[in-house]
C-alpha cells in the first residue's frame, strides 16, 4: 500500500551521530502538535537532553528544524530555528536561533522536518546532504576558514545548487559569541557556532530537489496575491511611507518603508534603478519598498550609492537588506561585497553611540562595512549589539587599559581607532575570535567579563542595554509600548528576538488608528501608548504582551519571518488600515489540509512557550546553587535596574521618558503569567495548566521532581 501522504511536513527527521557515524531518519508524526521549527526543536531537546548537560560536551545536541509552511509557496516561509544550550547566559539553559536565507528551505526540498546532530567527531567533518543521500564528510581541508572562503570552497566541491551553513574560526575555537552562517550573510547566533565547533562540525551543505506536499495550492496561491495585495506593508510591517507621496493618506519618518522617487539602487547592474514610490496593491513592487541599510541608525544616506540591490530570504517579497559594494572596505576586510540586516550593519555606530567619536559619514560607513564583512566571516555574533556597546564602554572607561596584559594592549594600535582607520576592527575581532587572549572575554558575554574585570555594574548602567541579570540584552524593550516590550524580554533565556510588539508599535499609523485598532485585538484602546507617554499596567497591555510572546513562537515554529508578520495591520486605506490575523490559521489549512483556528495555534504556541519555561525550571539553579527552580519571578525574570533609574528628573508615566516603575512592573508579570496559565507569583507552570496543553510527560516529570507549585 502507497505510503499516505504528508502535507506541509516532510514526515521525516534526520539524526546524525557524529561520534558513531550512525545516519538515521524517524517519523515527525510524534511532533505534530508542537508545529515544527522551534516546538519540534524544543521537544526534541527537552526529551534528549538532561538538565546540566554540558554545552560544550557531547551530549549536548544541536536541532535544526523547519515548519509545515516552510518552503511551501506562502510567503516569508523561508525560516529555519536551531536549538541548543546557551553557552553565554546564566545555568547553560535552552536557545534558540533563527535564521533565514536558504537553509530551512534546502532542508524541507531534501525531504526533512529536522536534523538532529548529536555526539561530537574527534575530527573536524561536515554533514552534506542530496536529498535522500547524507555523508559525514572530511573537513580538514575547510578548517580554520572564513564562512565565506568555505561556503565557496564547499560550493565549489559539491555544487552551487546546496546552501552552506558554516562556522568560521570564532565558532572552531569555542568562542560563547559565535554564530552559524548561511548564504553568506545569514546568520544564527545565540553561540550555535561554538556548538558546531564543539562538534568538530564545520558545515552543513544541504541541496534538495524535491517539493512540498500542498493540500490547496490554488488556496495557497490565492491566498498570497491577497496578502501582497492588501495586508502586507514592508519590513517590520510598516505601512505607511517614510516620506510624503501622493498616494498616502500617512507618512511617517521611522517607518522602513523609504522607497521614494529620488531612491536609487545605485551600483544595480546595467545602470541605477530608482525605487519610486511603491504603492499598496502593487504586487510586482513591493521588493522596492525597504531600503533598510540606508536607515540613519544603520549605515546612512551614503549607504545609497554604494547599493547594488535589495536582498533577502526564501520566499521573501520584502529583501529587507540591501547587497553593497564598497571597494574601501576590502583591504580591511578582504572583501568589498557586503550585505546584512539590523545590528550587524552598524557594529562601529553602536559602539560609538558610547565612544562619542567625531567621524564624518563616509569613513563612519566603511568603519561599519568592515566590522559587518568581519563578523560574518570570521562567525562571530555580535548579540543584539552588546558586543559592539561592550567593545565601546571598556575602551572609553579604560577597562581594556586596566585589565589587558600590557603585551596584548600594545599589540592594537589604538590610534587607528581614533583615525577612523578600519584596520583597528581586523586587529580587534582576530584577537577576540582567538578564545585564548585577555580580550576574548568580551565575547564570553557580560555574566563572565563583568565580575572578571571588577564592573558588575554595567549592568545597570543605561548604555548597556542589558536587560536582565542573566546576560542578555533588550531587544526591542520598554521603548515599545512601555511595559509590554519590557515583559516580553524577561520570558525567554536570551533576547526575545519579538517583532509582533514593534512592528505595532512602529507600523508608522497614527496613534488614534492604533488604539482603534488594539481595542479590537486586545480588548481595550488602552493596550498601547503614545511614545514615551506610557500609562500604568492593565489588563489589555497583559493581552498585547501575551499575543506577541505567542505569535512570535508561532513564526519561529511554521515557520515564517516575525520581521514582518503578523498582519495586524494593513497599508490599504479601504480596509481602514485593519489586516487579517486568521492569514497564518489560512494558510495552514491550505497547505496541510488541517482545519484549525487562529486560537487554536495560538493555544499550540503557548505549549510551546510553556514547554520551555518547563526546561528552563527544570534546568535553572535556585539561589544556593542547587538545580532545578520553580521560583522564575524571583531567579529569572528579574530586569536590571536601569529601566527604573534612568532619567531621574523624570517621574515614571510621565511625558517624555521610557522609564518604568518598579511595583508596575512586577504586576505586569504577575498578569501575564495569568494569560499562560502558570502560577501568578511564581511564574512556572502548574499541574492544571500543563493539563489544559496536554502535557502529561512534562507533568510527570516536573512533579518527580518537585517542581510543580
Amino acid at each position: 500500500m502507497a505510503d499516505k501522504v504528508s502535507y506541509g511536513w516532510t514526515g521525516k527527521i534526520l539524526r546524525v551521530n557524529l561520534t558513531t557515524g550512525s545516519i538515521t531518519t524517524e517519523s515527525t508524526d510524534p511532533y505534530k502538535e508542537y508545529i515544527g521549527g522551534m516546538g519540534l526543536a524544543n521537544k526534541v531537546m527537552y526529551d534528549e537532553v538532561p538538565a546540566g548537560t554540558d554545552p560544550l560536551g557531547p551530549d549536548n545536541k544541536i536541532v535544526f528544524a523547519v515548519g509545515p509552511l516552510t518552503a511551501s509557496g506562502v510567503p516569508l516561509g523561508g525560516r529555519c530555528t536551531i536549538s541548543t544550550l546557551s553557552c553565554f547566559t546564566t545555568d547553560n539553559l535552552i536557545v534558540d536561533g533563527h535564521c533565514g536565507g536558504m537553509t530551512g528551505a534546502k532542508m524541507k526540498l531534501a525531504g526533512y522536518d529536522a536534523i538532529i546532530l548529536e555526539g561530537a567527531s574527534d575530527k573536524p567533518v561536515y554533514l552534506n546532504i542530496k536529498d535522500d543521500q547524507v555523508e559525514i564528510k572530511d573537513a580538514s581541508f575547510v578548517w580554520g576558514m572564513g564562512t565565506r572562503s568555505t561556503t565557496e570552497a564547499l560550493n565549489r566541491l559539491e555544487g552551487t545548487s546546496a546552501c552552506v551553513a558554516a562556522i568560521g574560526p570564532a565558532g572552531e575555537n569555542l568562542l560563547p559569541y559565535s554564530c552559524i552562517m548561511n548564504a553568506r550573510n545569514h546568520s544564527a547566533g545565540a553561540g550555535l557556532g561554538a556548538v558546531m565547533g564543539s562538534k568538530k562540525c564545520k558545515a552543513l551543505v544541504v541541496e534538495g530537489n524535491g517539493s512540498v506536499n500542498v493540500k490547496d495550492p490554488q488556496a495557497v496561491a490565492d491566498l498570497s496575491d491577497y496578502m501582497l495585495r492588501e495586508l502586507i506593508g514592508s519590513n517590520n510591517n510598516h505601512v505607511v511611507p517614510s516620506t510624503q507621496q501622493e498616494w498616502a493618506e500617512y507618512y511617517n519618518k521611522g517607518s522602513r518603508w523609504n522607497a521614494h522617487n529620488g531612491l536609487y539602487w545605485t551600483q544595480a547592474e546595467g545602470g541605477p534603478i530608482e525605487t519610486g514610490e511603491p504603492k499598496p496593491g502593487e504586487i510586482n513592487t513591493v521588493g522596492k519598498r525597504c531600503l533598510l541599510i540606508a536607515h540613519p541608525w544603520m549605515l546612512g544616506a551614503e549607504a545609497e550609492k554604494y547599493t547594488i540591490k535589495t536582498n533577502g530570504c526564501h520566499g521573501c517579497p520584502i529583501h529587507c537588506y540591501a547587497d553593497l559594494r564598497v571597494g574601501a572596505a576590502k583591504d580591511a576586510s578582504g572583501y568589498q561585497t557586503s550585505g546584512n540586516a539590523c545590528m550587524a550593519n552598524a557594529g562601529y555606530t553602536f559602539m560609538n553611540n558610547i565612544l562619542g567619536q567625531k567621524l564624518d559619514d563616509e569613513k563612519t560607513l566603511y568603519m561599519n562595512v568592515v566590522f559587518t564583512n568581519l563578523m560574518d566571516d570570521l562567525g562571530i555574533w555580535c548579540n543584539y549589539g552588546q558586543l559592539y556597546r561592550d567593545l565601546g564602554y571598556c575602551i572609553k572607561e579604560g577597562v581594556f587599559k586596566r585589565v589587558l596584559p600590557e603585551s596584548e594592549y600594545n599589540a592594537i594600535d589604538w590610534d587607528k581607532l581614533a583615525q577612523g582607520d578600519p584596520t583597528w576592527i581586523t586587529q580587534v575581532l582576530h584577537l577576540i575570535m582567538r578564545n585564548d587572549t585577555e580580550i576574548s572575554y568580551i565575547a564570553h558575554g557580560p555574566i563572565v567579563w563583568c565580575p572578571r574585570w571588577g564592573v558588575e555594574g554595567w549592568f545597570d548602567d543605561k548604555r548597556s542595554s542589558l536587560i536582565n541579570y542573566r546576560g542578555w540584552p533588550y531587544h526591542h524593550g520598554v521603548e515599545t509600548f512601555g511595559q509590554v516590550g519590557g515583559l516580553m524580554n524577561m520570558v525567554f533565556n536570551r533576547d526575545p528576538m519579538i517583532h509582533s510588539a514593534v512592528n505595532f508599535s512602529g507600523c508608522g499609523l497614527p496613534i488614534e488608528v492604533k488604539k482603534s485598532i488594539a481595542a479590537e485585538i486586545w480588548g481595550g484602546e488602552e493596550a498601547c501608548d503614545p511614545d514615551k507617554n506610557y500609562t500604568p499596567m492593565n489588563d489589555a497591555k497583559a493581552n498585547f504582551t501575551w499575543w506577541s510572546i505567542v505569535t512570535d513562537v508561532l513564526h519561529d515554529s511554521l515557520t515564517l519571518c516575525n520581521w514582518v508578520w503578523p498582519m495586524a495591520m494593513s497599508p490599504t486605506k479601504a480596509r481602514d488600515y485593519r489586516g487579517d490575523l486568521d492569514m497564518e490559521a489560512k494558510f495552514y489549512k491550505a497547505v496541510t489540509g488541517e482545519d484549525v483556528t487562529t486560537d487554536e495555534l495560538y493555544k499550540r504556541a503557548a505549549k510551546i512557550m510553556t514547554l520551555q519555561r518547563a526546561m528552563t525550571v527544570r534546568g535553572m539553579k535556585d539561589k544556593d546553587g542547587k538545580m532545578g527552580c520553580n521560583d522564575l519571578h524571583g531567579v529569572h525574570d528579574v530586569p536590571t535596574q536601569w529601566i527604573f533609574t534612568m532619567d531621574p528628573d523624570k517621574q515614571p508615566f510621565t511625558e517624555g521618558t521610557t522609564k518604568m516603575e518598579a511595583k508596575d512592573f512586577d504586576s505586569g508579570l504577575h498578569m501575564l503569567y495569568s494569560k499562560f496559565g502558570w502560577d501568578e507569583e511564581l511564574g512556572c507552570p502548574t499541574a492544571d495548566c500543563l493539563d489544559a496543553y496536554g502535557m502529561d510527560d512534562v507533568k510527570a516529570e516536573l512533579q518527580s521532581l518537585n517542581l510543580l507549585p
